[in-house]
């Protein structure tokens, strides 16, 4: 671990997170908690606090964007997000099987209740440990969605201003902080100058 922050999960590893929670005892929601955090990049409270209603459209359908109000965030503003192909699909199946009002939590418990931001942190904590991943917490798949997002933006048209809003931080370097260097793109680039 690079100071105390969360370790980047690696694709690699991204793929083994997603094998074990298929032998999980919730897979379904599972899945969808470990994507919001992979492909969404939301923290443990965030994750805690998304209801359907901010991800469903007005036909009541899975829409194409999750609407993080201000009161479900960190900051003092809060997001939209568009919705990962991936995170969509996983998200119609849990909404499929549990058959929810718009105003329930999507990530709940064995009870039905909103599953806490610490039983959140708990549950990333122990499936790290059951597959042995070092460093890893709850905040490496929002590490992880930042810097991907930060490699990738200018492919798009992007700046590092879009991950920063997509990341809802108030000040570009709180998300300079959270992107990790990579060696070898430092290296290629010193051949192109």
């Amino acid at each position: 671990m690079i100071g105390k922050q969360a370790k980047v999960l690696s694709g690699r590893e991204i793929t083994q997170v997603l094998s074990q929670i298929k032998l999980s005892r919730y897979p379904e929601r599972n899945e969808v908690m470990v994507l919001l955090s992979l492909k969404a990049g939301l923290r443990a409270k965030e994750i805690s606090l998304i209801t359907w209603s901010m991800v469903t459209d007005a036909s009541g359908e899975i829409g194409e964007v999750l609407h993080l109000p201000h009161q479900s965030s960190k900051g003092k503003s809060g997001r939209i997000i568009p919705l990962n192909k991936e995170l969509k699909r996983a998200l119609t199946t849990l909404y499929e099987l549990v058959s929810p009002e718009s105003h329930h939590h999507v990530i709940t418990s064995e009870r039905g209740e909103r599953m806490l931001p610490c039983n959140i942190s708990h549950w990333f904590k122990n499936m790290f440990k059951i597959l042995r991943l070092e460093g890893c917490s709850s905040h490496s798949g929002r590490r992880t969605f930042i810097t991907n997002a930060a490699r990738r933006i200018i492919e798009v048209g992007g700046s590092l201003r879009d991950v920063q809003q997509l990341a809802g931080h108030t000040s570009l370097q709180m998300t300079q902080r959270y992107i990790e260097g990579n060696t070898e793109a430092k290296r290629k680039v010193i051949d192109l100058i």
